[in-house]
């Protein structure tokens, strides 16, 4: 494999690009957006931008590209571009508009791409035409998922009247603040033809130097700067150096490289086309594969998808996944034989039985740094960056900036990590943008009371506040968790604890510090994770029609304990869930599932009225029971993201484990109460 891309030829692209096309500008008005599919270029003042229409903020890859359609894994996709970009309740866009419109860029406002790290999103808007996206401010994975297709992107709007005009614009608009190996990237025209140039010695790689201009000097570092000083790769090719700071760029050695069947046959079609049909991955002992997403489609597919046979194109995903899984001797884990469900959720997996404290791990999944919570540098890539790692075994990796965010004092019995991270998210800074790409590192007297479990919770949702990844310095029960759900042997896993803490003096970009104490529980209103409130302030109840607890985020160990403590105390009182509310419950693997098993938690559930499911990703990708089937059915679920038509057409309240099921069992949203404390109200 190496000989034959050693003798490939590549160039680099020209050093001016000339964009010939129109510019469509992704409004808040549907209207707008409909005259310019048209035929009309929209007027656009660069100079006053007062004078402007409102751009769309937050388009999610949900709505670039939504979930049933990332099914296609070819030039299909660009019939498909912002299909689920919703204006207000109007889906302005159909298929095949935006190929038909000529257009060569696509303009939006603040956090373009965020959520999935689906590569579908720029690969279905580039083969839409679009070769340049400009946005106040984009999501890392969705950029680097552009820069690694060859798609241009930048937050200069003074572009607009130059590509209008036709002018040659130099390629370095495109790379100006970049560092110099994302610079390359871009100059070569996308990561592949950059890791060719680089194996033949073509490109340049920076030295990684510490504070002080010394390659051997040393600087405080946070945990996260140490994991990647561990694992980043050094001007002789071995793995390692003393220390890095923010801003350094290289390559870093993944310990554990994953993907799933929405990414893997597409990272396989790649790898076969420009590597070669037979070439073999580097080191398929540390890769894995998970049929973890579309285990349930069938069940709540529409009848008008199964015509498009979107149905037969997953079944496609999963074949070809297996197929390349064989060929190349990469463990998979699939479907049951016995009955229909998965083996689990890549990420819950993951950290049941794969990674370890100080590893840095790569996956096709937003969210990755699930891992976190026992101190792992665990992060999301895309299909490119997935196929090229099974040639290089490495990932290209710009070192963040990290957040610190310290939550001290004890928390209320009836607050739990989700509660935590849906208070975060609602804050202004990361609201505004500010946290983008940066490691969101959880301390402070109320995290560390957390069990391993409801960390994951945290580490997990870093995706939604846009973060490079989360991540909690391992302690005492992250060992026992080793020890215990792993069979790890106590002085081995106490050993793998050594220096993985942050030092002292590190520096972090931001430091958010709450008290446990003012955190009550919440939900996050439709429409984004951000959108937090206290549930004792929505003022007026919210009736409920379906309740779904599950997903990597919340179908773990605890959250388990949870759903049963809240329906045992219940069926003592009499009740059930409530006959106006289907209540799912879906476990995250199967480890979790016989953990239910061993602690009598399926008759609970089962008496209470809940309706239980076998391990998948299943509603939270629109994928499984528990999704919403009309605009105006709410639906409560503590899953991660509530993105518009992200898992249905329906209203979707985000929310801890103990709110999902006391709203349940209430049928409104409600908080819960545990008996001890209405016991004590009582009196």
């Amino acid at each position: 494999m190496i000989n034959s891309l050693l003798e490939r030829q590549i160039e680099k692209r020209p050093d001016k690009v000339r964009l010939q096309g129109r510019i469509l500008f992704l409004t808040e008005d549907p209207e707008l957006i409909q005259r310019q599919l048209s035929g009309e270029d929209l007027p656009w003042d660069t100079k006053n931008p007062a004078n402007n229409p409102r751009l769309r903020d937050d388009i999610s890859t949900d709505e670039i590209t939504p979930a049933h359609y990332c099914f296609y894994f070819d030039e299909t996709l660009g019939e498909i571009p912002y299909l689920g970009l919703k204006c207000g309740s109007i889906t302005p866009i159909g298929r095949g508009d935006v190929k038909r419109g000529g257009f060569v860029c696509a303009v939006s406002g603040k956090r373009r791409g965020k959520g999935s790290s689906r590569e579908q999103s720029p690969y279905a808007e580039m083969c839409a035409g679009i070769r340049v996206v400009i946005a106040e401010n984009i999501e890392r994975i969705y950029k680097q998922n552009c820069q690694n297709l060859g798609v241009l992107t930048s937050t200069n709007f003074s572009l607009i009247d130059r590509i209008r005009s036709g002018e040659e614009i130099p390629l370095s608009e495109f790379t100006a603040g970049e560092d110099e190996i994302t610079r390359q990237v871009i100059e070569y025209g996308g990561l592949f033809p950059f890791n060719v140039a680089r194996m033949q010695g073509k490109v340049f790689l920076p030295p990684i130097e510490s504070a002080g201009g010394s390659a051997r000097a040393t600087r405080a570092m946070t945990l996260a700067e140490k994991i990647f000083a561990r694992h980043m790769i050094n001007d002789k090719g071995e793995v390692g150096v003393p220390s890095v700071k923010p801003g350094d760029t290289g390559f870093a050695r993944a310990d554990l490289r994953f993907s799933h069947e929405y990414v893997t046959p597409m990272a396989a079609i790649f790898f076969e086309k420009y590597v070669g049909k037979d070439a073999k991955v580097n080191d398929p002992s540390t890769i894995l594969f998970f049929r973890d997403h579309l285990t349930f489609l069938d069940e709540v597919i529409s009848e008008e998808k199964k015509k498009l046979g979107l149905l037969d194109l997953a079944t496609q995903l999963k074949l070809k996944q297996q197929d390349f899984a064989k060929k190349q001797g990469i463990r998979l884990h699939g479907e049951l034989t016995d009955r229909k469900g998965s083996e689990g959720i890549c990420h819950s997996i993951v950290l049941e039985s794969y990674a370890l404290p100080g590893q840095l791990n790569i996956g096709s999944d937003s969210h990755t740094p699930h891992v976190g919570a026992i101190g792992c540098v665990a992060f999301g890539i895309g299909t490119t960056d997935v196929f090229n790692s099974w040639i290089t075994k490495d990932v290209r990796v710009r070192v963040p900036e990290s957040v610190k965010v310290v939550i001290r004092g004890k928390k209320h019995p009836n607050v739990t990590a989700k509660d935590f991270i849906l208070k975060i998210l609602s804050l202004d800074y990361v609201r505004s943008g500010k946290a983008l790409a940066k490691v969101m590192q959880y301390a402070g007297e109320a995290i560390e009371e957390l069990s391993v479990d409801e960390r994951a919770t945290m580490t997990n949702m870093a995706a939604e506040i846009g973060g490079f990844t989360g991540i909690v310095a391992p302690d005492k029960k992250a060992v026992d968790f080793l020890v215990e759900r792993r069979g790890i042997d106590r002085q081995e896993a106490e050993t793998m604890m050594l220096g993985l803490y942050s030092d002292s003096g590190a520096q972090y970009a931001h430091v958010i510090e709450l008290d446990a104490a003012d955190i009550t529980p919440m939900v996050a209103t439709p429409g984004d994770p951000g959108n937090g409130k206290y549930i004792r302030d929505l003022h007026t109840p919210v009736p409920i029609e379906i309740a779904y607890g599950g997903t990597c985020t919340a179908g773990k160990n605890e959250d388990m304990d949870m759903y049963a403590a809240v329906l045992a105390e219940a069926l003592k009182q009499g009740k059930r869930v409530a006959d106006s509310v289907k209540f799912y419950i879906q476990f995250g693997s199967q480890e979790t599932r016989e953990y239910c098993v061993r602690r009598g938690y399926l008759d609970v559930f089962q008496r209470a009225g809940a309706h239980v499911i076998e391990p998948s990703c299943g509603a939270c990708i629109n994928a499984g029971p528990g999704v919403s089937t009309r605009p105006d059915q709410v639906v409560i679920s503590a899953q991660n993201r509530n993105f518009p038509g992200r898992s249905g057409p329906g209203q979707m309240y985000l929310a801890s484990p103990f709110t999902v099921a006391a709203s349940a069992v209430a049928g409104y949203i409600v908080e819960y109460e545990p008996s001890e404390k209405k016991e004590t109200v009582s009196v």
